[in-house]
């Protein structure tokens, strides 16, 4: 009599979207293409509950330090205890900038699973316009993946750019700054021909703390 296959659990820490899965074609669609996936299987789902809600490295052997550059996965921010009001499975962005306009730099973080989703910069620019390409990333990357999930920003200027379909900056375009702007116009083409309903939502720093993508630079 044929030997029925045995269950296996599917810890994805770094991947399209980190979680657990119970076959090996659920999680190979949150880990094929994606740049330092992580992940491991496990005989039962306590097992694998318990390892979700730690860090890869006490189950993955291979330090990250020996793996080639781009093999290497993800940042992973520390977690911390989400207010019952936050949307875990959601995407949050943040910039960064060394001086005013200076050196900018944007990122996205899974809030529930603490992995950067991706990162972009520096670039000579100024915070408002990195939180509104940051937005506008997160939108595009979500509609290219096809996820369903919100968007959170602390920035109000970046939320009503958005909504408005343009980078409202003061900024002067120069030969030095004209990369940005080329960028800045991308964003806003794809805000004008990509109707999407992903739900962009301030993130409430006096009452959460530090949205989940913070540089951590104040």
């Amino acid at each position: 009599m044929k030997q029925q296959k045995q269950q296996r659990y599917y810890v994805v820490w770094v991947g399209v979207t980190p979680g657990i899965y119970e076959t090996w074609t659920a999680c190979q669609l949150q880990i094929k293409g994606y740049a330092g996936a992580r992940f491991k299987s496990f005989a039962t789902r306590p097992e694998a509950e318990e390892a979700f809600a730690s860090r890869p490295e006490r189950y993955l052997s291979r330090p990250a330090a020996s793996r080639p550059a781009a093999s290497r996965p993800a940042a992973v921010v520390p977690s911390g205890v989400l207010p019952p009001e936050v949307v875990e499975n959601s995407l949050a962005v943040d910039a960064a900038c060394s001086g005013n306009p200076g050196q900018m730099e944007y990122r996205g973080v899974h809030v529930g699973g603490r992995q950067q989703l991706f990162h972009f910069g520096p670039v000579y620019g100024t915070n408002n316009i990195g939180e509104f390409l940051a937005i506008v990333h997160a939108l595009a990357l979500l509609d290219q993946r096809g996820l369903k999930m919100p968007v959170y920003s602390d920035s109000v200027n970046a939320i009503l750019w958005v909504k408005k379909k343009k980078c409202r900056t003061k900024l002067e375009r120069t030969g030095r700054t004209e990369p940005l702007f080329q960028l800045i116009e991308r964003a806003e083409r794809w805000l004008q021909t990509h109707p999407y309903d992903t739900p962009v939502l301030k993130w409430e720093t006096r009452r959460w703390g530090e949205i989940p993508a913070d540089f951590g630079r104040k």
